[in-house]
C-alpha cells in the first residue's frame, strides 16, 4: 500500500484519487507515490471527542507535500501530538488507523490499514 496522489493529463495534482480530475475533469491520470517524500504541517489539531475504535486522543494535521513546482495537501493521523505547525513529519504505514472490532461496520467491509505522519529528527 502506498500514499498517493494523482496528477492529471493536465498537470493538475490533488488528493485523494478520483475518477475525474476535480479542477478540469479530465479522466486520465498517473499516481504520484507520496510514501517516500517529506512534507510539512500546515496546521493541526487534537480530537478529544473520536468514532468507535480511534484512539482517544487522536491527533491529525494537513500534511503539506512538494512534488516537482506544485504543492499538495493530505489529512491524516499523528503518531504524536508533539508537533508545531512547519515541523516536518514522513508518513508511517500502520496496520491498523482504528481497531476494526469497533462501530457497527462488519470488519472485513473495509480496510484499516493506511499512513500516520511522524515528525522527522
Amino acid at each position: 500500500m502506498s500514499l498517493t496522489a494523482s496528477r492529471c493529463t493536465n498537470g493538475h495534482l490533488y488528493y485523494p484519487d478520483h475518477p475525474r480530475c476535480p479542477t478540469c475533469g479530465t479522466a486520465e491520470s498517473e499516481p504520484i507515490d507520496l510514501t517516500e517524500r517529506s512534507g510539512t504541517v500546515v496546521t493541526w489539531t487534537e480530537s478529544t471527542a473520536t468514532p468507535p475504535g480511534v484512539r482517544q486522543p487522536n491527533a491529525l494535521a494537513i500534511v503539506e507535500f512538494v512534488v516537482e513546482e506544485d504543492t499538495v495537501r493530505v489529512i491524516g493521523q499523528l503518531t504524536t501530538a508533539d508537533v508545531d505547525t512547519g515541523d516536518t513529519v514522513e508518513p508511517v504505514y500502520v496496520d491498523e488507523l482504528r481497531d476494526p472490532d469497533a462501530g457497527i461496520r462488519e470488519a472485513e467491509s473495509q480496510e484499516w490499514d493506511g499512513y500516520r505522519f511522524e515528525p522527522v529528527d
